[in-house]
């Protein structure tokens, strides 16, 4: 429990936090990985490198001190942060060592300034934080284990077979290798892979969207090769899958989770997606053909040219399909033939939207600034905030 007094203390850090918390907590993750080195098998090392996850935590840790007389307004942040924990495997156990390290940070960090009754109030506050958090990751758990072909944790799979979707996107369609059954996946949900990557020493998860699950038995992820930039190294995972992952090799895999799902109805759906954000919107297309094939559905698709449009077969094939379906295709860098087979080269824009029903239900996913511009431009046209529904692939926030 943590007291009135406590509270007060912990809130009095909210403007050290607004100005040192990504420094606090870069020291925290390197205390910690140097400490409990087993931990980096579970930290996306990438985002480490980049600081995703840092900026990430230390706005967790501001929301935290910021709210701490009433959790409410942060219960959706809790319910995104546990799913993401259960993809990875975090374990109660684990809390112990997060806490210790992020108090000894705080001591480090602070100086004189960290009081032993400071201290003691964010021991008590994390205490408390990591108890919602582990009573939530508990309750995913338990569900998954009793869920017809559920599992928690991590569970073998074998690669049953890749398909080259196109320039920079491989398919991978993974089996249990128990030969046990899989459980109905929402439309737009996620798993984790983990395997070891010689390169940086380190077993390594990376989560990914099941862009289909009707076929025979296999949950199918879609991954794109990520080059390295003069901004960022090349992805470890997806250039690791594209290279060596073959056919027979095994993988772990997390059972499907998350939130950004087509929600049930028969009302208008609009379907927003920019490079490999198509994988969400995919599936829920595929569900709507197989089980609401009379809805209204316009899709929206934003990439290179014909090269870079990953799936592009099964998406003309599925909006063929629906009677009252239209596919929005924009190539950004088409050439020649190309560009009869798009609405036009370039990006979306606000203007492409306006003719669309307001009582729409809006699924958006793609690079954080496509997506940044598409709910900006649907709440100045007065869309419902209910109605608009985003998918961020990574560490991080909207805002960051």
């Amino acid at each position: 429990m943590v007291t009135p007094r406590q509270k007060e203390l912990v809130k009095a850090t909210v403007p050290v936090l607004r100005e040192h918390g990504v420094a606090l907590i870069s020291h925290f993750y390197k205390r910690m990985l140097h400490g409990n080195p087993e931990l980096k098998n579970i930290f996306n090392q990438a985002h480490q490198a980049e600081g995703h996850q840092q900026r990430a935590l230390a706005s967790a840790v501001l929301a935290y001190a910021e709210n701490i007389d009433d959790l409410s307004p942060l219960l959706p942040a809790v319910r995104h942060i546990a799913i993401k924990h259960c993809t990875i495997g975090i374990r109660a156990e684990q809390y112990g060592i997060v806490g210790r390290h992020l108090l000894a940070s705080i001591k480090e960090v602070l100086g004189e300034a960290a009081t032993d009754e400071l201290v003691d109030a964010w021991a008590a506050a994390y205490g408390s934080l990591a108890k919602v958090l582990i009573d939530a990751e508990n309750a995913i758990y338990e569900e998954q284990a009793m869920t017809d072909g559920g599992w928690s944790g991590w569970r073998p799979f074998v690669v049953d077979r890749r398909v080259q979707e196109s320039a920079d996107v491989t398919s991978f369609y993974l089996r249990p290798a128990d030969g046990g059954a899989l459980p109905v996946c929402k439309p737009g949900q996620f798993v984790s892979v983990r395997t070891f990557l010689s390169q940086a020493g380190l077993a390594q998860p990376r989560q990914y969207t099941v862009s289909s699950v009707a076929h025979e038995g296999c949950l199918r992820i879609s991954v794109k090769r990520v080059p390295a930039t003069a901004a960022a190294p090349a992805g470890m995972m997806s250039n690791h899958l594209h290279d060596s992952l073959q056919v027979g090799d095994s993988i772990d895999v997390s059972a499907p989770l998350g939130d950004f799902t087509l929600a049930e109805g028969s009302g208008p759906v609009v379907l927003m997606a920019a490079g490999i954000g198509i994988t969400p919107m995919l599936a829920m297309l595929g569900s709507i053909v197989k089980n609401t094939p009379e809805r209204s559905v316009d899709f929206f698709m934003v990439c290179q040219d014909c090269a870079h449009f990953p799936l592009k077969a099964e998406v003309e094939q599925a909006m063929a399909s629906l009677k009252n379906g239209r596919l929005h295709l924009f190539y950004t860098r088409a050439k020649g033939e190309e560009t009869s087979q798009c609405r036009a080269v370039r990006r979306l824009m606000s203007a492409d939207l306006e003719s669309l029903p307001v009582d729409a239900d809006w699924y958006i996913c793609g690079p954080v600034s496509f997506m940044h511009q598409q709910i900006e431009a649907l709440k100045t046209r007065g869309i419902a905030a209910e109605r608009i529904h985003y998918e961020i692939f990574g560490t991080g926030s909207m805002s960051q």
